[in-house]
């Protein structure tokens, strides 16, 4: 059986692996939307920002390329999770 390994959030479309995490680096799980599954290095972002979420560009929302794809931490308090809640432009 293969192992799933999500893709990094950000990797350009031709590296030749877009799946390597690094170990001195912290990562959320995106949940829903475009980029579910995906995941976030979130290791340069402040506690603030870590709180408040973030809009993510994505070519394969509602709005097409360059839409931002909006994500949020979890309700329920999952600190290695970010919900989506919608597409914008």
């Amino acid at each position: 059986m293969t192992e799933h390994r999500p893709q990094i959030y950000g990797s350009d479309h031709d590296d030749p692996d877009p799946y390597t995490t690094h170990p001195d680096h912290e990562y959320i799980e995106l949940h829903g939307g475009p980029l579910d599954g995906q995941l976030l290095d979130v290791t340069s972002l402040t506690s603030e920002e870590r709180t408040t979420g973030a809009l993510l560009i994505t070519n394969h929302g509602a709005h097409g390329p360059g839409g931002r794809a909006d994500y949020e931490p979890s309700a329920d308090g999952d600190p290695g999770r970010w919900n989506w809640l919608g597409d914008v432009p």
